[in-house]
């Protein structure tokens, strides 16, 4: 299924602690906003790329994008001042896809699997969002005491990318700002309007780069993929 991406990178990162954005931090000497660019950019199913960053860092990002050839950026768009704010910025300035897919430019490690099935049951069903099964207890508290043990079977942890078809997800925007009403991610505005959202079960890999502590998994799974293509190309050797 084609579709075109629009790929975050606005944020600051400020729970990463490294002093600028984490989008910069580099994962096996490469940025880590290039590890995400790059999983759209070697997918033959992605016709175009919109990045969104902020106004400070408009000429690193260019740069980034010509130093390592990344030749399905169609633009780069300025951030607002929400998450939210920064999708729709990036909605309006696209040629309109038929299916649009969002994603967090902290995530570099979804698969193309993953990336595939979301943009075919966001074709099918209006919207999908790549997630998985919540393993831990979750426990509900108020005033530092639990009140509540829920219950996980029904769970699910939200990830990226989430995909929709462009016309439903720019209009749910436009309701959502209209009712200045601010989601937690794309998903929940077309919740809002009672509209169905699937579900792709994805794999606890995808994670999203947050703390310093994120950073050890995600060399350890760097390493773990290069072993890995060794031992493979060893084989056939």
């Amino acid at each position: 299924m084609d579709y075109k991406a629009i790929v975050l990178a606005a944020g600051q990162g400020k729970r990463m602690n490294a002093g600028f954005n984490k989008q910069l931090i580099k994962l096996n000497a490469i940025p880590l906003i290039v590890h995400s660019l790059r999983l759209f950019e070697q997918d033959t199913c992605c016709k175009g790329i919109i990045l969104v960053v902020s106004e400070e860092e408009r000429e690193t990002m260019q740069h980034l994008v010509q130093s390592f050839t990344l030749k399905k950026i169609e633009q780069i768009v300025i951030g607002g001042k929400e998450r939210q704010d920064s999708v729709y910025a990036a909605l309006e300035a696209m040629e309109p896809p038929t299916i649009v897919l969002i994603h967090d430019g902290a995530r570099p490690f979804v698969s193309q699997k993953v990336i595939h099935a979301v943009a075919a049951e966001a074709a099918k069903q209006g919207g999908a969002i790549a997630a998985v099964p919540v393993k831990d207890t979750i426990k509900k508290v108020t005033e530092g005491t639990v009140c509540e043990t829920v219950q996980r079977t029904q769970l699910w942890a939200a990830q990226t990318p989430q995909g929709f078809q462009y016309d439903l997800i720019v209009n749910a925007h436009q309701q959502a700002r209209a009712a200045n009403a601010l989601g937690t991610d794309d998903a929940s505005l077309l919740e809002r309007q009672g509209k169905r959202v699937a579900i792709v079960e994805s794999d606890y890999l995808n994670i999203k780069l947050t703390t310093a502590e994120d950073l050890l998994f995600a060399e350890t799974i760097i390493r773990t993929k290069e072993n890995r293509e060794h031992d493979s190309n060893r084989t056939r050797v």
